[in-house]
């Protein structure tokens, strides 16, 4: 799906694949998707088209602590067994050679209706959030195996004039016969985090190629200085908008991680009178940004995240082998009283081999590719995971945390959620990282680790029913 790439770059990107050392790291995962080399960030363009799922991400294979971006390019026929395509698209044309940024994918017409913000940095004296960025965003068709010529639709001028040069991350649906567009965005009051707004800008077309601007998308208060990553999330009638804040101040059991992703419900008419509910976060662990959803052929309506954060304090080990980050867990949303659930999509238990007895204050060696399931009305718990991952939940004061008490964290330290009740636990233990569901996905925390050994050891003043399994890497085919 590469054909108008520049060969030039192309040539590069495989020779710097070629030379990869990720096959020597003892943290590379099994069952999460990952740069063939360099870095990874945001999940891009997910859809399926002709039963074939297509996960495209950002994706520096010249740096591993991220720069030149292009979107690499994953698919598969069951979220299983993978095949990576290679770079679908590069930085090289005059209108994206600054990197071909974050975006995502319409399917109709038997096309694939890609959109992106091209990326260009002018030369001068410029900070580029004011002045010296453009932001063009572009479209590109596919019929699943080749790529059309890249065409811009809008540039800077076509957004309004009160908002910095922070305008990327295109979303876009089609309802009652019209098509919309979200864009994440920057509204300038002073140029400073300080002062700027955050905000979604809602833009209209007839024919998914000529857009105006409809509507502007805001909390009352000021929230953040700049929303990412937008995306509309349509659950059992309901409405809800994703975003990743940037700006946010930091509590105790809230907004803990530098940058946040969430969603707020919508109430009213997003195109004309509105109002955003209270924002909820979807993950509280150490390492998750940038999500982004997509309905497949069955109406599933599945999410996909990020498992890193930019500018974190804390440190990745891979970055001795040349890589770094992953995508998360394909998570299937279900709304229930007003929440939205995130459980791993079914086909996740086909990776099952065998089940392992497990007890209770007893420690167990694991393989380092296993789920955990624990069920039960759970007053009090804590989970030992590889001699330094603490996973503790005290029903008395309703608190579930994730605390590393050595180096295993990489400079993490702990996580914090108020939570009611807990009566169930799925963890997936995956080499070099942890994600962990709680009462089915109300809420989840994930976390990248790097420990020496592997082992297990649950306590708890409860009765609980304990189901640890061993699972097989998922086939991934380059």
């Amino acid at each position: 799906m590469n054909n108008f790439i520049n060969k030039r770059k192309l040539e590069q990107v495989k020779q710097a694949e070629k030379n990869t050392r990720i096959n020597c790291d003892k943290y590379k995962l099994g069952f999460h998707l990952m740069p063939p080399t360099g870095w990874l960030n945001d999940p891009n363009g997910l859809c399926q088209f002709k039963g074939i799922y297509h996960v495209f991400f950002q994706y520096s294979p010249f740096d591993v602590n991220g720069g030149e971006k292009f979107w690499g390019h994953y698919t598969s026929k069951d979220m299983i067994s993978w095949k990576y395509e290679g770079v679908a698209m590069a930085p090289d044309t005059p209108f994206d050679k600054d990197g071909v940024f974050s975006g995502s994918t319409f399917i109709e017409n038997e096309k694939m209706y890609i959109y992106y913000t091209g990326n260009v940095e002018e030369p001068g004296k410029h900070d580029y959030v004011t002045s010296g960025r453009q932001a063009n965003t572009i479209l590109v068709m596919s019929d699943g195996k080749s790529l059309s010529p890249k065409m811009v639709l809008m540039t800077n001028k076509n957004y309004p004039s009160t908002y910095t040069c922070h305008i990327r991350d295109p979303k876009v649906w089609k309802e009652q016969g019209k098509y919309y567009m979200v864009l994440g965005g920057r509204e300038m009051v002073d140029g400073t985090e300080t002062n700027d707004i955050g905000k979604v800008l809602l833009y209209s077309s007839c024919d998914l190629i000529n857009w105006k601007l409809k509507n502007e998308i805001a909390t009352t208060n000021r929230f953040g200085y700049m929303w990412e990553c937008p995306d509309m999330i349509t659950l059992n009638g309901d409405k809800f908008l994703s975003v990743s804040p940037q700006g946010l101040e930091a509590y105790t059991f809230k907004y803990q991680n530098v940058y946040q992703s969430g969603y707020f419900s919508i109430k009213g008419d997003f195109k004309e009178q509105y109002a955003l509910g209270e924002f909820v976060e979807w993950d509280m662990g150490f390492d998750f940004y940038a999500p982004q959803t997509f309905v497949d052929e069955s109406g599933r309506n599945i999410l996909i995240g990020w498992m890193g954060l930019p500018d974190i304090d804390y440190t990745n080990k891979t970055l001795e082998y040349g890589w770094q980050h992953n995508l998360t867990l394909p998570r299937k949303l279900i709304l229930k009283n007003g929440i939205i659930l995130q459980s791993p999509i079914d086909e996740l238990k086909r990776l099952r081999i065998n089940r392992e007895e497990a007890h209770l204050d007893e420690e167990i060696n694991l393989s380092g590719l296993n789920e955990i399931n624990i069920n039960g009305d759970i007053e009090e718990l804590e989970i030992a995971i590889s001699h330094g991952l603490k996973v503790n939940y005290e029903s008395k004061i309703s608190i579930f945390s994730m605390q590393f008490k050595n180096r295993i964290g990489a400079g993490r330290t702990i996580r914090r959620a108020k939570i009611e009740k807990l009566n169930k636990l799925q963890i997936f233990v995956d080499k070099s990282c942890i994600e962990i569901f709680l009462n089915d996905g109300e809420k989840v925390f994930s976390t990248r680790f790097y420990p020496q050994e592997y082992t297990l050891r649950i306590s708890s003043n409860n009765n609980v029913d304990i189901e640890l399994w061993n699972l097989s890497s998922m086939e991934v085919l380059f």
